[in-house]
């Protein structure tokens, strides 16, 4: 297979577009802004969508659906989610065509207009808290903690795959309590749940902390975010959860009997992480040869190449891969034996490598003679001869080391590629040259935080296990109290 990646250091974002088609993850769709994922794409998410699921449903929380149109009177009941959303949404206004006799085309039927128009869900707080408003009615109905797999719009207009499209796939988890202490937990506990998950899954190292009062989610009284940093200095939010204090509960008039017998408005939260953390996968962890996929998100963690001559060479070479591939399988390792006579050995390495696939067994008749097999990793490159016998229990062992050497290795660059700043010509070295995050000093003011975006930079976060100490803002050179993540983002 020829080289079909762009470098990373020649032309970044167009290394990870290459990948992203070339790898066969998704590609662009006949509406502009959106993409079509495809099946390799699509079985990463899968596999994120399965451990995401299984964690959230060991907390208690299930799974429900609403609506995808949203009445567009929801929207103004909630003066700051609207706002915040107001120029990403997309409207129906009509729900029929008829044919054009003049122009022999199809046209909107005016006779066919809504009564009120509807909102293609940017988010769903407001069309679930009319639900929540039928299913509470006393402290006994609480908390309510519901999940949501589901697809939203949000109408971009300059879109990267799996980045910033139209549309994108997503979980939104939107929960109920009877108290401000246990909405606060609740947002904070899915913060943890993704942290997790992010780190231990996907390999990707993170920051947790809160966004500014101008970076929250709309409608939010708090939000908690995750930073990650992309091997081109850049951040990417990797996943947030909002405490919304009692905001959608008054808009919607949700209101419950406390244990004092007493009228009270609901708590709430929401949290969410969608198909862009894929973006984050291949930017965190991929090379100039294609993806890296840690083995615990890979679709195939294992292939199996045959090496063979002639054809009376192919059957006990076969025999072989079958028997691993059964063996692998059982012990919980998903394998696939590309026994395709259409494309040459070195050819299928490259294939592997493009696609990230974590392990890949060479089998030969030298090795069907010695009773070994060569091992190719794909997170070092690097081969080894290892005998057949009790190569499930190896290939697991090696697994996962692979998992926990690439997210060492993503650790790594975080901490060579994070600098503490002192003043503003210190944060622009950063920003504008060297890259990556800077911690600096901030004194909380709104005038601050716009001078810092002028430089196309944000405040990321302000972490939550950051040290407290003095010091002097970068911008404006006033008394701080704490550091804060700045970066340029995605």
């Amino acid at each position: 297979m020829a080289k079909v990646l762009t470098s990373r250091e020649e032309n970044y974002a167009q290394w990870y577009n290459d990948l992203v088609l070339k790898s066969g993850l998704a590609e662009n769709s006949a509406v502009r802004g959106c993409m079509v994922i495809k099946p390799y794409g699509y079985a990463i998410w899968e596999k994120m969508r399965d451990e995401l699921d299984r964690m959230f449903k060991a907390t208690g929380h299930e799974n429900a659906y609403f609506p995808l149109f949203i009445p567009k009177s929801f929207f103004s009941r909630e003066a700051e989610h609207v706002e915040g959303f107001a120029k990403e949404c997309a409207v129906v206004t009509h729900y029929r065509l008829k044919h054009d006799e003049a122009g022999g085309g199809i046209t909107v039927d005016p006779e066919a207009k809504l009564e009120e128009e509807l909102i293609i869900r940017p988010t769903s707080e407001t069309i679930i808290w009319n639900s929540y408003k039928n299913w509470i009615q006393s402290y006994r109905d609480l908390p309510i903690l519901i999940n949501q797999w589901a697809n939203v719009v949000r109408w971009e207009m300059r879109t990267r795959l799996f980045l910033r499209t139209a549309e994108f796939l997503w979980q939104e988890g939107h929960t109920a309590h009877a108290t401000r202490e246990e909405a606060v937990e609740e947002a904070m506990r899915m913060m943890g749940i993704y942290a997790e998950f992010t780190e231990n899954f996907l390999g990707i190292p993170v920051i947790t902390g809160t966004k500014t009062e101008s970076e929250k989610f709309a409608g939010a009284v708090e939000t908690f975010t995750l930073e990650a940093l992309m091997q081109d200095g850049k951040a990417l939010q990797a996943g947030t959860s909002h405490f919304l204090g009692q905001n959608f509960a008054r808009a919607f008039d949700v209101q419950f009997t406390n244990r004092e017998g007493k009228l009270d408005y609901v708590w709430a939260t929401s949290w969410g992480m969608t198909t862009r953390m894929i973006g984050a996968l291949i930017m965190a962890h991929s090379d100039n040869n294609g993806l890296v996929l840690p083995p615990k998100v890979a679709p195939i963690q294992v292939v199996i190449v045959p090496i063979f001559k002639g054809a009376d060479e192919y059957p006990p070479i076969a025999e072989k891969a079958e028997r691993i591939k059964k063996e692998l399988a059982d012990a919980g390792i998903s394998v696939k034996f590309d026994d395709r006579d259409t494309h040459k050995p070195g050819w299928k390495f490259a294939e592997y490598e493009l696609k990230g696939v974590p392990l890949r067994i060479a089998l030969g008749p030298r090795d069907i003679a010695q009773g070994t097999l060569e091992l190719a990793r794909r997170d070092t490159l690097e081969k080894q001869v290892v005998p057949a016998e009790g190569i499930a229990a190896r290939i697991a062992s090696l697994l996962q080391e692979i998992q926990e050497n690439i997210y060492r290795r993503a650790l790594k660059f975080r901490e060579e590629n994070t600098h503490r700043v002192e003043n503003w010509e210190e944060l622009l070295d950063v920003l504008e040259r060297r890259g990556g995050f800077a911690l600096a000093h901030w004194d909380g003011t709104s005038e601050s935080e716009e001078r810092i975006r002028e430089t196309k930079a944000t405040i990321r976060c302000l972490p939550l296990n950051g040290e407290k100490e003095t010091g002097k803002c970068v911008v404006s050179g006033k008394p701080s109290g704490r550091r804060v993540v700045i970066a340029k983002a995605y």
